[in-house]
């Protein structure tokens, strides 16, 4: 999806313009990928744009930066006010996409990281929806994908790195060349884990299943996380279970969760109708209470929002 340039990026404590904010060809992260990431999403709201879950999604940066032994020279609070400082100087007023990025700079060369220096960027652009709006209106189209997801004893599945994105990459390019939407990527174990870039739910009966997160390779999610919420308050049991591939098959509904994708019914698996081929209605009332949430019309879930 094409990028629409905004005025300003933040970077390393100051706003550089949009065409300035660049980096060296040698940048350490380009060679070798050590880098670690974000995905944020800002909302108009009836008090104004609001960043949401921005302090989980900084405390999810910095897990991944100390996973990885990058000491990240601003703090918690520093890069939460950076990222609204993006999107109010932007004037981002109908919402946006963060990506604050942790990188090693130009200096230092060879796979020791140490002794690079660590550089932050935080850039924010409008973005619609990642898999496109009849995606999260009718559903998607899914493929188990040929390529594995990561060991987490190969590489930390608990970090949000870049580098290990080209994982992602390949099961997506795979998925689309084969003409689905999105691909699912089984753990090292044959299990389920994730998508490319979103985790996964089914729905049997009136219960929510999704794979386990530490054993299946699996990042933790926030907006996974916000989903369980949701639904447990809706009522609904939620669980944490190991799934194989029939399990999609046979699931009454299903779902991917994201910041970038939000909350997408899954029409199908390796052409078979889940369902009925269309959004259940567990599935479309936990969709319309996150999309009120992250809107602010849902008052019990504020707190999840930051005002910029």
């Amino acid at each position: 999806m094409p990028i629409t340039p905004t005025k300003y990026i933040w970077m390393d404590g100051e706003l550089v313009e949009w065409d300035n904010a660049t980096t060296h060809i040698l940048t350490h992260t380009l060679h070798y990928g050590m880098g670690v990431f974000e995905g944020i999403r800002a909302y108009p709201t009836p008090n104004g744009v609001a960043i949401f879950r921005l302090v989980d999604h900084i405390t999810r940066l910095l897990d991944s930066a100390k996973i990885f032994m990058m000491d990240v020279p601003f703090s918690h609070a520093e890069l939460v006010e950076a990222c609204k400082a993006v999107v109010r100087e932007n004037e981002l007023t109908d919402g946006c996409y963060l990506r604050p990025l942790i990188y090693l700079g130009y200096g230092e060369m060879g796979l020791n990281p140490l002794p690079c220096s660590v550089n932050v960027a935080i850039a924010a652009w409008p973005w619609g929806t990642y898999l496109g709006d009849d995606g999260v209106a009718n559903g998607v189209r899914m493929k188990i994908s040929s390529w594995r997801r990561h060991d987490p004893n190969a590489m930390p599945t608990a970090a949000k790195g870049t580098g290990m994105y080209i994982n992602s990459s390949l099961a997506k390019v795979e998925a689309i060349k084969a003409g689905y939407d999105e691909a699912i990527m089984l753990a090292p174990d044959g299990k389920i884990a994730e998508c490319t870039g979103e985790n996964l739910f089914i729905v049997k009966g009136n219960k929510l299943i999704t794979p386990h997160v530490a054993d299946a390779g699996t990042l933790e999610g926030i907006t996974q996380n916000t989903v369980e919420t949701i639904a447990t308050d809706l009522g609904y049991e939620v669980a944490y279970e190991s799934l194989i591939r029939t399990d999609l098959y046979l699931a009454d509904e299903a779902f991917l969760t994201g910041t970038a994708a939000e909350v997408v019914p899954i029409s199908s698996v390796d052409d078979r109708l889940v369902g009925d081929g269309r959004p259940g209605p567990i599935t479309k009332k936990i969709q319309e209470t996150y999309f009120g949430t992250v809107r602010g019309e849902v008052v019990r879930y504020d707190a999840w929002l930051d005002h910029v």
